[in-house]
């Protein structure tokens, strides 16, 4: 491999216009797709195989036309202190509204007056108006949702409080600000590390063109293949900080070669040859995880996965084509003045001690220590994470400065937490069986109201409406849908959000365990293949599993129990997003391989050629632990710019993987993996004879390289310096 992809780094330098202009063009035909494309009218989310999609399925199935899974909003209205709801004045005012609702949009299925619908609360003080749509909150017309909050302004300047709440306000988060704080720390970061705008500016250049032209893409595509909300933020996440750290790693390399003496060619091919080596496995890495979320058979996150995914690929192409073609523009100008000025050769001295080998050596001198104190470290931060309770944000956990987050406490205090989160019970039968199954209901605990059973035209399925006492998210809430389904039939379904929201979250709990066994295993392997060892992999997938646990217990720290809430912007705490554990272990163990394929390949590489384990370490330190730790840094700045966006379940996906990163870089890799290969010696490196004859050599040090080719040292067995 390191010798393709030296000729590929030679000659992308070689013909660097026709390669430059090639990515450009790319990036021109993704953007005029973009700007072109439809507006995204789906964001449609199912859950195959679960109880609450098929209620779902039968609904459309029965009762067409109701719009089953579209949109629905509540406007809450509040008398003035008191005063009640039913006062005239005030119930002229609603109905007013009821009407205006009526008739400012054709999307609308239908519009409760509360009058009618005994949707007043017991003092009075409240009411609430209910619209259902024919389509879901992203397929509703900026028409239709200006209707809706014209309705509730109009009622407002009438004496009334009034709020609005409900999915029909969904709309996509804005992310220009998150990306930009990202960039501008990374660009800070790259500067102090390369001490050259220039060599700092190309990581940068090159990782914005990477994520526009994925992000354009799945814009261009969205309508066609329905994607949601979340993909090109969490593409736009992940694909910058990847583009930047594998650009970042492919300039480092070229930066050491020039300073031993290769002309500016060869020196682009070796670095892509060597670093883009790592680059390769390494992405390989990470889309593994991205792909393999398609094992947990929810669309939406197959969906999510396969865009991210495609991003990452395209970042590692950029890195092995777009950033030597750059090289060949920037000349010299990659190195910073002093290297310019000759010095650089004193400062890459193989023999002089740096902040990374310093460190290697004193973990090599007090490995049990290090060890001891990394693992009960991380450990006690992961505590938190036993008392994980999982669900799906909603209104409740919005900023009180929204209309949707009043909305929710005022339907709270007024009729009772359990009316943001009502059970749709959907009966597969006629007005006998669906009398009997609300009798059934009524004979059980915890429910606030049971309305009578709705019989479709048909009169073989009917609908019927079930408030909880307890708030949406609460254990008591999901125990009234597991009683309600063990005391009913096959033929009665529970559906609704909340109950569509217990079956995700029980999806992805079965799903966490033959997910991780997939990627993991299919890392595994991968890493076998590029360390040669059998331990080294291990150790690598071990100490990926003690950071990604540090980081949920950070993540319930925060948003579950309220730890540092203000710090982060969390208003309301929470269950935690049902699909952020199986998220985090694909997305966190492909970029937590990254640092293991770039700091070990280069002790492996020292090891091969001679040097004792304890060497290995910190020849490995001396050479990578500075651009690594940039590296991580980097992505962190990365996400953490997604913890400032409203929208609570990006802000907790960009803390979470921030965590994720911090812990896994800087306590994992930097400390406890050369403290357990200190500690381990010559067996980390212990491959079966077997095995070694079986595996095929990938060459991700580039050993190959060290072939004389006619330039001077090209033969120097130091080749790996990342």
């Amino acid at each position: 491999m390191a010798t393709f992809l030296y000729k590929l780094g030679r000659t992308a330098f070689r013909r660097r216009r026709l390669v430059a202009l090639l990515w450009v063009a790319l990036l021109a035909i993704a953007g005029v797709g973009a700007a072109t494309a439809p507006t995204p009218t789906s964001s449609s989310f199912s859950i195959p195989g679960t109880e609450a999609q098929r209620a779902f399925d039968l609904l459309e199935e029965r009762f067409p036309g109701a719009g089953a899974d579209g949109a629905t909003a509540r406007v809450v209205f509040k008398a003035p202190a008191g005063e009640k709801m039913t006062d005239p004045a005030h119930k002229a005012v609603v109905e007013e509204t009821v009407a205006a609702l009526k008739s400012g949009s054709d999307q609308i299925v239908q519009v409760t007056d509360p009058y009618t619908a005994h949707a007043v609360s017991q003092n009075g003080s409240t009411a609430y108006v209910s619209v259902s749509y024919k389509v879901n909150g992203m397929e509703l017309t900026d028409e239709t949702r200006d209707a809706l909050k014209d309705a509730g302004h109009d009622a407002q300047g009438k004496g009334l409080t009034v709020e609005i709440g409900g999915d029909a306000l969904q709309t996509m988060p804005e992310q220009g600000a998150s990306e930009a704080i990202g960039i501008v720390l990374a660009g800070i970061v790259l500067v102090i590390t390369f001490g050259s705008l220039v060599a700092a500016g190309l990581p940068l250049l090159t990782a914005v063109i990477g994520v526009g032209i994925g992000v354009s893409s799945i814009t261009a595509l969205a309508n066609v293949l329905d994607l949601g909300t979340t993909t090109s933020t969490l593409a736009s996440m992940i694909g910058l900080a990847v583009g930047i750290d594998y650009a970042l790693f492919i300039v480092s390399r070229y930066r050491a070669e020039l300073a031993d003496g290769r002309d500016r060619e060869d020196a682009a091919g070796r670095a892509v040859g060597t670093a883009g080596s790592a680059v390769v496995f390494a992405g390989l890495t990470v889309v593994i995880a991205l792909v393999g979320l398609a094992v947990v058979n929810i669309p939406m996150l197959t969906k999510m996965g396969f865009a991210a995914a495609g991003t990452v690929v395209i970042a590692v192409l950029i890195a092995l084509t777009l950033i030597p073609a750059l090289l060949g523009f920037a000349g010299n100008k990659v190195v910073g003045r002093k290297q310019r000025k000759g010095l650089a050769k004193a400062d890459a001295k193989s023999d002089k001690p740096n902040g990374g080998t310093r460190w290697a050596r004193f973990v090599i001198r007090r490995p049990l220590m290090v060890l001891i104190v990394g693992v009960l470290g991380l450990g006690a931060i992961a505590v938190p994470a036993a008392s994980l309770e999982m669900g799906l944000p909603d209104d409740g956990v919005k900023p009180t400065s929204t209309s949707e987050r009043r909305a929710y406490d005022a339907l709270s205090e007024g009729f009772g937490p359990g009316f943001n989160g009502p059970l749709l019970v959907v009966v597969d039968g006629d007005k006998a069986t669906a009398d009997r199954t609300v009798s059934t209901i009524k004979g059980l605990d915890g429910w606030a109201a049971v309305t009578p059973a709705t019989p479709n035209k048909a009169g073989d399925a009917a609908m019927i409406t079930v408030i909880p006492k307890d708030r949406p998210s609460s254990t008591a809430t999901e125990g009234l849908v597991h009683d309600i389904r063990d005391a009913t039939g096959d033929d009665v379904l529970v559906t609704g959000a909340t109950a569509m929201n217990i079956d995700f979250s029980q999806k992805m709990n079965d799903a966490l365990v033959p997910y991780l066994a997939l990627v993991v295993g299919l890392a595994f392997v991968l890493l076998t293949l590029v360390f040669r060892s059998i331990l080294v992999p291990l150790k690598a997938a071990l100490g990926f599993l003690l950071s990604v646990v540090a980081a949920l217990g950070a993540v319930v720290a925060v948003f579950q129990w309220g730890w540092l809430g203000s710090l982060f912007g969390v208003e309301q705490t929470g269950p935690i997003m049902s699909m952020m554990p199986i998220f985090m272990v694909g997305v966190v163990f492909g970029l937590a391989m990254d640092y293991e394929v770039f700091l070990v390949t280069r002790m492996r590489e020292a090891y091969v050629h001679g040097e004792r384990p304890g060497e290995a370490i910190v020849t490995g330190f001396r050479h990578s632990a500075r651009v690594v730790t940039a590296a991580a840094v980097i992505m962190i700045a990365v996400f953490s710019g997604f913890i400032g966006m409203d929208d609570q379940m990006v802000k907790m996906i960009g803390f979470g993987l921030a965590a994720a990163v911090l812990f896994d870089a800087f306590v994992v890799r930097m400390a406890i993996v050369p403290a357990v290969l200190a500690l381990l010696g010559h067996k980390a490196w212990w491959l079966p004879k077997w095995l070694d004859r079986i595996l095929p050599n990938v060459d991700v040090e580039g050993e190959s390289l060290a072939a004389p080719t006619g330039e001077p040292g090209a033969a120097k067995p130091d080749l790996v310096k990342v």
